[in-house]
Formats: structure tokens, sequence, C-alpha cells
């Protein structure tokens, strides 16, 4: 697989870059970013922890807000953040900020026109993974996490492939899809209006049923405008009960959804994967 590097910035001893290259299963070109660490630069395979976005961000909003390098580079942890959708000419697209480019979803779209690039699911689980671990001194250690939508993808992701990751974690995840208006309006288009089909892509109904375990983390603003309406944390704390999954939850007063949150508790996210990737 080819690759093109299109930047790179040494940051605390690592190394700080993005690529492009096209995607077989988006059939269109991405990009993503990677913090590679000072041990990756001597001849140390390092574990990797996947980041997922949310709704209009790109690869550039986690490497450039977080303040994630600085740790991941005491803690020997390679940080790769993929785009949040296909995206380009011919690349189906709508004029609302919560469907297409730069909306993803990480599902398999099946439903025209959106299943000709829009199979995020299997880019983030399959493809890109193994463009990292063939092209960077990294080992196929792995956890993931994510914010908003890339948090309900990081735990949909992580449950749907237990084998694969040590560790998940989210910031204000999107909890329960099927039952918000950011949920039902991008899988009536992407996956249809059978809503069976949906299940598979909600993460407290993944929970609820859940019996091989991957330990997650997830930390929510109580000031998030959009907590009662699109997040549903509630949600997700009630299946865990149910399957006795391994989840914890906090909720944090008067933090919102931007990255000043993320930025606040990044560290303990940080280190609660280390913890599991050491494991």
């Amino acid at each position: 697989m080819t690759i093109e590097n299109i930047s790179v910035n040494k940051s605390f001893g690592g190394w700080n870059k993005q690529y492009t290259h096209h995607s077989e299963a988006l059939n269109c070109k991405m990009r993503f970013a990677i913090y590679l660490p000072p041990q990756a630069s001597n001849g140390q395979k390092v574990p990797v922890l996947y980041w997922l976005s949310g709704l209009t961000c790109t690869d550039e909003n986690f490497m450039h807000k977080a303040g994630a390098q600085a740790l991941a580079a005491e803690l020997g942890i390679a940080i790769v953040a993929p785009d949040t959708s296909p995206r380009g000419e011919g690349v189906a697209d709508d004029a609302g900020y919560d469907l297409g480019q730069g909306a993803g979803f990480y599902v398999n779209a099946t439903q025209a026109p959106w299943n000709r690039h829009y199979q995020m699911y299997d880019y983030v689980v399959d493809e890109l993974p193994k463009l990292i671990e063939s092209m960077f001194p990294v080992s196929d250690k792995r956890s993931i996490a994510g914010h908003s939508m890339g948090g309900h993808g990081a735990l949909v992701i992580a449950m749907r492939n237990a084998e694969a990751y040590q560790s998940v974690s989210a910031f204000s995840p999107i909890s329960n899809p099927v039952n918000c208006p950011w949920g039902k309006k991008a899988f009536t288009a992407y996956l249809g209006r059978d809503t069976n089909a949906w299940q598979d892509y909600d993460a407290s109904l993944l929970m609820r049923k859940a019996s091989v375990f991957v330990p997650a983390l997830v930390d929510q603003g109580e000031g998030d405008n959009f907590l009662g309406e699109q997040l549903k944390p509630e949600v997700l704390q009630a299946a865990a009960k149910v399957s006795g999954y391994p989840l914890t939850l906090n909720l944090h007063e008067g933090y919102d959804h931007s990255y000043f949150f993320i930025s606040s508790f990044i560290e303990q996210h940080l280190r609660f994967h280390a913890a599991h990737l050491r494991d």
C-alpha cells in the first residue's frame, strides 16, 4: 500500500505526522494523523490508541487540541486519528452537519448513494490497523477511544471486536443512537428504515447483551448541551448493570461538549489505556 506523508512536526521527542492514502474500503483518498512517541524511534514496537473524532471533525482536532502528546511520549503509546468520513469529489454529501462528509458515524452504509463510500466501520476495524501495523513501528496491541460520534464508534467497535482491543474509552458518547435525533437521521440514511439493522451500531444495546468484555471508561460533562436529547449516558449505565459490563462512567459538573473538557481529562484516559496495553 502506498501512503504519502503530508506533514511532520516533532513533539515531546516523538513525531506528529499526517498521511494520505487510497482506501479500498471507502473507495476514495483518506487522511490520518499519527503520533509516534520517542520509543518508536529507538527500535521498539509500541502499542496503539485509535482515536475517533466527532461530527464535523477531521484527523486534526484531537492532535491539535487534546494535549495528549506529552503523556503519550512518557507512556510509549502511539496515537492514530483517522478522518471522520470519506471525502472528495463524487462522495455523497448532505447540507446538514450531521450527515455525509464529516459525519460517517463509523457504520457500513447499505443504502444508496451512501453505500458506495461510507464503509467507515470496515475502514477503522480492518483496513487502517493493517496499514498502521505494516508501515510503522507498532505492535498489534490496540485500544480505542473517541468523542461524541467517535465515542459511539469506539464503544461499538470495541464491543463487536472484543478480541482486538485491550480497552475502550469515550468522552460524551452518543450512547443510544437508535433513540436520539442524530442517530435516527444518520441510521435511516445509511442503513435504511428497518430499525433491526440499526441495533448492531448501538452501544447501549450491545452492552446490555454483552458476554465478552473490554474494560470501558466514559466521561461526561453535566454542562453538555447535548446531554439529555442526544447522548443518554444513563441508558449506557443501565445496560452495563444488566450484563455486568466493566464500565466506569464519570459525570463532571459544569463541563461541556468541547475539547476544553477532553483536554481536562485526557490524562486519565491515556493512563487507563496504558495500564491495559501493558497487560
